[in-house]
């Protein structure tokens, strides 16, 4: 019998990698134990770990997961401070995930309860970004994936321009400062020392984020409050994205000033405007973007049952995040799905219409929330045990007498 296991990282607890390891060690244990119990042979069954993400964070791990070989750079932080940042290379491939760069947990004080603050929300800068970028170029690398999501900056992704060679003038020749309230005073912008090797670099940013960069469902408007900002920092940033998009469309055409307005264009503080305005990046749903470099549907190819998950089983999840997008994988292939979570919050109705054969919550084994995030390894591990146990008594006693059973006597 062959299991995939192919979770996204129970958030606040354990990365992607952590969870499909603590998930595989308790099938394997609860089913040799079942096996033993009922003096049987436990051979024949295998795990195959795909790690999986949907674009924002957790995107690095599934590609060091996959075969990528994970980089590092050191790079100018949210506030200016240099950083240490991974990404991760394979031939000519990157996968960037821009919280490693720019991201809002990098802020400095971050968790203490001092940042994210209005001055961090002005303040901050994607410029990290653009600096792994341009590491990635440096190795070679001409297709490269921006996974965005959980950053500090709403700069419109002038950062990332400023990483990548662009410099940002005052209307006295200075050049400006880092972060989105800056660009009030942007008077033009230099391109003389623009990485020529852009031009001959396809980008995909990988987001799930619809909204434009501008007004009442723009960057500033929706996110900035995650990132400090006060209703006047709003209106401060969402005016200064305003100007941002006058001066970048005087020097780029139209078509820069059209892009404002692209599904897309507000995520990650507007890294995704620059990213389609400037990079030329084709956006597409993150899920999907992961899936493609993982394999996953190839790697499926003669398992019995999959095994995917999350911290939290919710409405969110439906809407295209990382389960649903394994589920329908599984699906085409005729391959029976599970969920396991941390907590999950779906009706039986939903649980029904979702494609999973059922789900598995930590809270199963731990009522207190609290608890299972403190404690989310072990529990997964006994969770494990569990269906373990199960899919033992379900399949043949024989790998032989395994691999004819239907698939449906598989359901746990």
């Amino acid at each position: 019998m062959r299991v995939v296991i192919a979770p996204d990282k129970f958030k606040g607890s354990l990365s992607a990698p952590e969870v499909a390891s603590r998930l595989s060690a308790g099938l394997r244990a609860g089913f040799a134990a079942s096996r033993a119990a009922a003096s049987q042979p436990a051979e024949g069954f295998e795990t195959t770990l795909i790690p999986v993400a949907d674009g924002g964070e957790g995107t690095l791990d599934a590609a060091v997961g996959s075969g990528f070989t994970r980089r590092s750079a050191t790079v100018t932080g949210p506030m200016g401070q240099p950083i240490k940042a991974e990404f991760a290379v394979r031939g000519e491939e990157a996968v960037i995930e821009m919280a490693a760069a720019s991201g809002l947990a990098l802020l400095p004080g971050f968790g203490d309860g001092s940042a994210p603050n209005t001055e961090t929300a002005k303040s901050s800068t994607s410029l990290g970004t653009g600096e792994l970028i341009r590491a990635a170029l440096d190795l070679g690398c001409r297709h490269i994936i921006l996974g965005v999501g959980g950053s500090a900056n709403t700069d419109g992704g002038a950062g990332v321009l400023q990483g990548l060679g662009a410099i940002l003038l005052d209307a006295d020749g200075n050049e400006l400062p880092g972060g989105g309230a800056a660009l009030a005073r942007l008077d033009r912008i230099d391109f003389s020392n623009l990485d020529v090797r852009l031009e001959v670099t396809e980008f995909v940013l990988a987001s799930d984020v619809d909204n434009p960069l501008l007004g009442r469902t723009g960057a500033a408007a929706i996110f900035g409050s995650q990132k400090g900002a006060t209703p006047d920092d709003v209106a401060t940033l969402d005016a200064a994205l305003a100007h941002f998009v006058q001066v970048l469309a005087s020097e780029l055409g139209l078509e820069a000033q059209d892009a404002a307005q692209a599904p897309g264009a507000g995520a990650a503080g507007g890294v995704g405007y620059i990213a389609i305005a400037a990079l030329g990046a084709a956006r597409r749903p993150g899920i999907d973007v992961v899936l493609e470099f993982t394999e996953l549907e190839q790697r499926l190819a003669g398992a019995d049952l999959v095994i995917t998950g999350e911290g939290s089983l919710d409405e969110q999840s439906l809407l295209g995040k990382t389960p649903m997008g394994v589920a329908r994988a599984a699906a085409r292939s005729e391959i029976p799905v599970i969920a396991v979570c941390g907590r999950s919050t779906l009706s039986p109705e939903q649980l029904s219409e979702s494609g999973f054969e059922s789900v598995h919550a930590l809270t199963e084994l731990e009522a207190n929330v609290e608890k299972c995030i403190a404690e989310a390894g072990p529990l997964l591990e006994e969770l494990g045990k569990h269906i373990g146990v199960r899919l033992s008594e379900k399949s043949a006693p024989t790998q032989d007498a395994a691999r004819t059973e239907t698939k449906e006597q598989l359901h746990v």
